[in-house]
């Protein structure tokens, strides 16, 4: 248990958007300015993992929860090697954490990694204000506090659609990856039968609780960034290549459509999220930027062919276009808030993906089956 270092009580923050809209409230992390795409995250639990997950590169993320802080930060509960997020705005930050595996406060950690943060306004306000008028580009500060400045910059900003944010998250280099889920977490008492297969992950901004799943399975894992060849990814000869998650816009990512379209047919395939629609796109489908996105921990999806409901997690601001699906993908998932896709299978080759999170963290485990899926896939094409 911990008190949080109340370095910024009381100092000044803002968040403005682009349609004029200026929020006042209490900076809770480091000194600064940045902009983005401000988003919200329903989830109750698991402020951490959101922070650190590289799918929100370029959004300032608004939790709907109105008291974020009270268990502080751990060492484990982390998607990627530091926060991602360009800013982060709750409603009361909690200054006290309370946690067996907590280190630190939520604000020391934001300030230690430099992520502007703002507590204090009414999120209820501004998540409706999302809802009704689609995300905002928009701009936190501790350090301008002029109105019509602010809403500037926010106009400014370039937002998502045509940005290849994934180029800011991937990996240098190739990687083997041995870490298995956590304790709490972990199935392996279920997989002791499974075979051990050796997958390739394309690193998109992959979440660490992906390959932590698959390795948890007895799989050899290979990350390699998103940028690599069909042909990088054949010379390892895998059983199967995994297609990660990632911020951003899909569509301008031609050099990993390219790769994909070529690796379908020759090995089975796998893909979460970004991957889900880059398969899709590989495979002849477009995408279409929502109106607010599905973010959060509690995401009702159908599987389509038991009609079984799946409580998901999930974090996208895109969609596969469903009137341009080509006829060599079946839809498997919809999302029951608004029956968009979220999940497709390849009818000619071994390959599926869907638009949710099945490794969860945080977030339910409904959708762990679907690593067991992949590794039937693999077993098929033994």
């Amino acid at each position: 248990m911990g008190q949080t270092t109340l370095i910024h009580q009381g100092k000044r923050g803002f968040l403005a958007l682009e349609d004029g809209s200026v929020y006042e409230g209490i900076s809770i992390g480091a000194d600064g300015e940045m902009d983005g795409e401000v988003v919200f995250n329903t989830s109750i639990t698991g402020y951490q993992e959101i922070l650190t997950d590289p799918s929100y590169r370029g959004q300032i993320v608004t939790m709907t929860y109105p008291m974020i802080g009270n268990v502080g930060i751990n060492q484990e509960d982390v998607e990627s090697g530091r926060p991602q997020v360009s800013g982060f705005v709750v409603r009361e930050n909690s200054r006290i954490f309370s946690n067996f595996r907590s280190k630190n406060s939520l604000s020391d950690y934001l300030i230690k990694h430099q992520i502007v943060a703002i507590a204090g306004i009414d999120t209820r306000a501004l998540v409706r204000k999302i809802r009704d008028k689609g995300a905002q580009r928009g701009i936190l500060s501790s350090i301008d506090f002029d109105a019509d400045s602010l809403v500037a910059k926010a106009r400014k900003s370039p937002g998502l659609v045509g940005r290849d944010l994934v180029r800011e998250v991937i990996p240098t280099q190739k990687r083997e990856w041995s870490e298995h889920l956590h304790s709490l977490a972990s199935q392996s008492n279920s997989h002791e039968n499974q075979h051990n297969y050796h997958v390739v992950c394309l690193d998109f901004g992959m979440k660490w609780n992906i390959p932590r799943h698959l390795a948890d399975r007895g799989n050899r894992v290979t990350i390699l960034p998103g940028t690599a060849t069909a042909e990088d990814v054949l010379a390892l000869n895998p059983d199967g290549v995994f297609l990660s998650n990632g911020p951003g816009d899909p569509e301008p990512l031609e050099y990993a459509i390219s790769t994909i379209r070529n690796l379908l047919g020759k090995k089975p395939v796998f893909g979460i999220c970004l991957g889900h629609q880059l398969l899709s796109l590989a495979s002849g489908a477009k995408t279409f930027k929502m109106k607010f996105g599905h973010r959060g921990a509690n995401q009702p999806v159908l599987h389509c062919g038991s009609g079984r409901v799946e409580i998901t997690s999930q974090n996208h601001g895109f969609a596969v276009t469903e009137e341009t699906l080509p006829d060599c993908l079946e839809i498997t998932h919809r999302n029951l808030n608004d029956n968009t896709i979220a999940g497709v299978r390849h009818k000619q080759h071994p390959a599926f993906s869907v638009q949710y999170h099945p490794e969860a963290s945080a977030g339910p485990h409904d959708s762990s089956y679907l690593f067991d899926d992949f590794q039937k896939l693999m077993a098929a094409k033994g």
